[in-house]
């Protein structure tokens, strides 16, 4: 009897692990089909969005978003995207002026917002000029090295490319790449000038094109320039640390000004309306906004550095 007992409670085991493995193996197989049926759906948005990507690069503003994102270093954000964040950071922006202050504050906010992209991307720019000086002195060391063990000046441009860090590593491997396929030494250094207009690049390209030209001691020219330039960086990072207070000052001008508009309209719903209704009301925001405006300016003037 106990015999029967355990044979039964094995053969009740052995069908229940057989349909316990056919349920899970029906759980896998829908999940499998549910993730296909998501992936295909990304794929499908991705490849809708990417062609309406290239749609917009055919504009004439998505060429200029696309030039200003390769002049940035971001090339690899699709322009589309950054136009539509633009555009969709604006109507906010200008929602919450036009609701907490005036509507006629909505338009300035719009206004704002794309000169504050604009900014934003000549910021990315400048931003991208200086890591690539910085990393100069190791650009001119490295190719001084490969021209002094007898290779050219285009297969040193090639050897800094594979050797150097971001940006100046892909900034050189497009030069290189457009040697390979006929460009000039001349036409490739003008793009990578064009790129990142700066004197420290103009000095290089000059140097790179007068030995190719007529020859001379490249060797020397290019450590003279590493030297030069290690000097010139620890001077740029000490002006620039000691302007860093002055700079944010210019910024916290123009929030405070903003602020003060608002904290006058929460305490008196209605003021900035009712001051732009009257002809003393729009002159005294007018005078005011160019005192704000003309603080932030002469702030900018001042801290202005160039070197």
């Amino acid at each position: 009897m106990i015999v029967l007992l355990i044979l039964v409670a094995v053969i009740v085991a052995a069908i229940l692990l057989v349909a316990g493995i056919g349920d899970l193996g029906s759980v896998a197989a829908r999940r499998r089909s549910l993730v296909a049926g998501l992936m295909s759906d990304d794929v499908g948005t991705q490849t809708r969005f990417a062609a309406w990507d290239r749609s917009f690069r055919r504009t004439r503003p998505g060429r200029w978003v696309e030039s200003q994102l390769l002049l940035a270093g971001e090339e690899s954000r699709p322009p589309l995207l950054v136009a539509l964040v633009a555009v969709g950071g604006g109507i906010l922006v200008g929602w919450v002026l036009a609701v907490g202050l005036a509507p006629l504050f909505g338009l300035l906010g719009v206004a704002a917002v794309v000169l504050g992209i604009r900014t934003y991307l000549a910021r990315a720019r400048d931003r991208r000029n200086e890591q690539f000086i910085a990393q100069m002195p190791e650009l001119a060391r490295v190719m001084s090295n490969a021209t002094s063990a007898g290779l050219s000046i285009a297969s040193a441009v090639s050897v800094a490319a594979t050797e150097l860090a971001a940006p100046a590593g892909p900034e050189l491997a497009r030069v290189a790449s457009r040697m390979r396929f006929g460009d000039s030494l001349e036409t490739a250094m003008q793009g990578l000038e064009d790129r990142l207009p700066s004197r420290e690049v103009t000095v290089l390209v000059s140097t790179l094109l007068v030995s190719a030209r007529s020859g001379g001691s490249l060797v020397s020219a290019l450590r003279d320039i590493a030297d030069t330039l290690e000097a010139r960086r620890e001077i740029r990072r000490e002006v620039r640390t000691t302007l860093a207070q002055s700079t944010s000052t210019g910024y916290m001008v123009i929030a405070l000004g903003f602020g003060l508009l608002f904290l006058l309209n929460f305490m008196q719903p209605g003021t900035v309306q009712a001051m732009l209704d009257a002809w003393v009301g729009r002159a005294a925001l007018i005078v005011g906004s160019a005192l704000f405006v003309g603080g932030f300016l002469l702030i900018r003037r001042m801290t202005r550095y160039n070197g």
